[in-house]
């Protein structure tokens, strides 16, 4: 009894470490190039990093929300003095300093209670966790382009809202289904597959994203055109993420308490279940009130309904559903519900 309540216990306290890990992501911007010059290095130096932070918080700011609200809202405008508050460090990645310049990459990390404060005081809806980690399989008209369009999508986007690895096995076509990724996906800790189909050609190439999870194959849509291979990777990570921000953000106020038995068959399979839950935009007050080797009880609310809910989670491939033994949801692995029907 004693280990049985030291394990709940630890597994509780774990349930909150990926969502900080993704939170640390998501409010971390990489890459500010900055060349200021000043009356000394110091002041060149100061001058740089608040410039880094305005770039930062303003990238942020648009990451995590719709144009449509920013637009309603009447802009998100962000001063120095603003940036400074939003800000809570700036790393350095190269710099070359001297005669009154300062020349750097920089990355800034942003502070999130007081952006959501800021985005809370001003009304405007956003979501700042990320999706589930995709495995990302590009498609192209021939074996040199797609190898080209391989390239260009690179290796992985980890701070994005909706992160991917891309795929290195060649082999994929747009009639595979998740049996053919799933193998790939286990070993990168993806829980959807995403059909990234380029078409075109230079100056003006389009790329049509379905996403693929073990209940089948949905399209997102097709993204406007890009003049580049570099561009069109550019526009599909950015159609993933605000195809993740529009059915993410929690417009109503009201939640739904409910609880539910979780099946598992191992403890990788409850950690991949309890970590989907965890890391929903949905889902909040989250806790254990029981458990054992094949399975726990837990309590939650989630916002909107229990449709959109399921959906949420089959992304990250859980299953939520009912069954005949049991009064309430029922949380179990997607490919475990699969192979019982």
């Amino acid at each position: 009894m004693i280990r049985l309540l030291l394990a709940s216990v630890i597994l509780a306290c774990m349930a909150t470490l990926p969502a900080f890990a993704d939170t640390r992501e998501v409010y971390t911007v990489r890459d500010i190039e900055v060349d200021e010059q000043a009356a000394s290095v110091i002041e060149a130096r100061d001058k740089a990093m608040s410039v880094a932070r305005q770039k930062a918080a303003r990238a942020l700011l648009t990451k995590i929300t719709l144009s449509d609200d920013r637009a309603a809202a009447g802009g998100l405008p962000v001063d120095y003095a603003l940036a400074e508050r939003l800000s809570a460090a700036v790393d350095v990645q190269e710099e070359t300093a001297g005669a009154g310049r300062y020349r750097g990459v920089l990355s800034v990390v942003l502070n999130p209670l007081m952006v959501r404060a800021h985005l809370d005081g001003l009304g405007v809806p956003y979501v700042d966790t990320q999706g589930p980690t995709s495995l990302i399989v590009p498609l192209a008209r021939d074996y040199q382009t797609q190898e080209a369009w391989r390239t260009a999508l690179g290796a992985r986007n980890a701070n994005a809202l909706a992160p991917y690895v891309t795929a290195s096995d060649p082999g994929y076509t747009a009639y595979s289904d998740w049996s053919a990724f799933s193998a790939e996906a286990a070993t990168v800790g993806a829980r959807r597959g995403v059909l990234a189909e380029l078409s075109g050609s230079n100056g003006a190439y389009r790329v049509t994203l379905s996403t693929v999870t073990v209940a089948g194959t949905e399209l997102l849509g097709t993204t406007g055109s890009a003049a580049s291979l570099a561009g069109a990777a550019e526009a599909a990570a950015a159609f993933m993420d605000e195809d993740w921000k529009r059915r993410s953000i929690i417009r109503e106020g009201a939640r739904t308490a409910t609880s539910a038995s979780v099946r598992y068959t191992s403890l990788a399979e409850w950690n991949t279940l309890r970590t989907a839950l965890a890391r929903s935009p949905l889902v909040s007050d989250f806790k254990i009130t029981a458990i054992a080797r094949d399975g726990a009880l837990v309590n939650f609310s989630y916002a909107g309904d229990e449709p959109r809910l399921q959906n949420d989670l089959l992304q990250r491939g859980v299953s939520l559903g009912a069954a005949p033994d049991v009064e309430g949801l029922v949380i179990r692995s997607a490919v475990s519900a699969a192979v019982r029907q």
